[in-house]
């Protein structure tokens, strides 16, 4: 096998292993046929550039104008190499003694602890981690393994797919060693994580109103209906629980839109003052039961560039959180600061946030105190919404807070709105 075709069959193994691998995650039949495609099509050119290799007594130009006839182009070495280079899978081909004998770049950023060039070195010299060494083993032996997870901790932890398949000889009767494709599945983990994490804290968040309403549906049929010292209240309750998971729906629903992209902004000049004015009027009614002052320290001729609708729901999500952490007879303010960035920030005078609960603050369910927020009716949903609007803005949300003092919410749009006196088609955005 010359060089060109052991590239080409290397190439092959590896563009049909990944288009597989795709079809399988994505479950589309489209992959299935642009699968078999590659693998057709590596097939072809591998049968006839083996068949004219094998011509050794044919000039080297008549080898040229056979495959031009054939309608092949003519791949060089360099080209290939720089071909497998370019994949963001890792490559790597070994002997039968489990020597590297080829790799490609995303392969060799796999062993992090390797700072020499890991061509002609064993296995075992670049790793210790046995999923990777026995599956490679057995592709040497003459067995395909398929679905062998791996994990690397270098900066970070990454997970891998790994499939190895035996380079076998042309009777296929001998194994000449081993080539395995490392596909980077770390983002699907995350990904399958962050949704299995979700399925559990919605079926959580329902269970505790459902559980709370059929209760007391229970024991207003079995009798405590006509008891009335206690039939309104427990209607009350029915009534509060039932409002609460039609809240949380109603979030869900719209967090799950804007990460999908499916609700847009639609940026404008506002005038930011009188906004903050009609968001505070909309929740003096709660902030007076804790006799909360609300400060709008906002200046009459502030402007910000954003979607009035959009700016009121983080504003009364932020507000609305002041109001409810705060203490008794607290302050909630509103502040503005133009510059590069220009910046609207909500700060209360509450118990303040501990540290390390600042990094996942903005996480789907994440609660500081889930107690007081199931008894106060939060979601966990709110300061997630904020943070996929801002950015929606070209913009951001960051937390500050001292621990028994208070906390400030800040929201970062983009500045200099002087010169953005009306809308254009082009300041709709999509949220992504």
């Amino acid at each position: 096998m010359t060089r060109l075709g052991f590239l080409v069959g290397v190439l092959d193994v590896a563009l049909g292993a990944s288009l597989i691998t795709i079809a399988y995650s994505s479950g589309t039949s489209r992959w299935f046929a642009a699968a078999g495609a590659a693998l057709l099509t590596g097939l072809v050119v591998g049968l006839l550039l083996g068949r004219n290799a094998r011509r050794t007594h044919a000039p080297h130009a008549n080898r040229k104008t056979l495959l031009r006839d054939a309608g092949i182009i003519d791949f060089s070495p360099k080209l290939l190499d720089a071909t497998i280079n370019e994949m963001r899978e890792g490559l790597l081909v070994i002997d039968q003694e489990m020597r590297v004998v080829a790799s490609n770049r995303a392969a060799r950023s796999l062993f992090s602890n390797v700072e020499d060039p890991i061509g002609a070195r064993r296995l075992t010299e670049l790793t210790r981690n046995p999923a990777i060494y026995d599956a490679f083993l057995d592709g040497v032996r003459g067995k395909e393994r398929a679905g062998v997870k791996v994990e690397t901790y270098g900066g970070e932890r990454r997970v891998f797919d790994l499939r190895v398949v035996p380079l076998q000889s042309a009777n296929g009767k001998a194994s000449h060693g081993a080539v395995g494709v490392f596909f980077d599945i770390t983002r699907l983990e995350r990904l399958e994580l962050i949704r299995q994490e979700f399925l559990s804290n919605v079926s959580h968040e329902l269970r505790t109103p459902l559980t709370s309403i059929i209760a007391l549906a229970e024991t207003l049929e079995t009798g405590a209906i006509d008891n009335p010292e206690h039939n309104r209240r427990f209607l009350t309750i029915i009534q509060k629980n039932a409002a609460r998971m039609h809240r949380l729906i109603d979030e869900i629903l719209e967090l799950s839109a804007i990460e999908a992209g499916n609700v847009k902004v639609k940026q404008e000049v506002v005038q930011l003052h009188p906004l903050v004015e009609d968001v505070i009027g909309s929740l003096s009614a709660a902030a007076s039961i804790q006799a909360i002052t609300l400060q709008n320290l906002v200046s009459q001729e502030a402007k910000v560039f954003a979607d009035p609708h959009r700016l009121v729901q983080m504003l009364t999500n932020l507000i609305d959180n002041a109001i409810k952490f705060n203490r008794e007879g607290g302050v909630v303010s509103i502040k503005y600061e133009d510059g590069v960035r220009n910046k609207i920030t909500v700060e209360d005078t509450g118990e303040g946030i501990p540290t390390h609960h600042l990094d996942r603050l903005f996480e789907r369910f994440y609660r500081v105190d889930r107690a007081r927020s199931l008894e106060l009716g939060g979601t966990g949903l709110g300061l997630a919404i904020v943070k996929h609007l801002a950015r929606a803005h070209d913009g951001e949300v960051t937390v500050e807070s001292r621990f028994g003092e208070g906390t400030s919410f800040t929201i970062e749009l983009p500045g200099d709105v002087t010169t953005r006196d009306e809308p254009s088609s082009s300041d709709t955005i999509a949220l992504t």
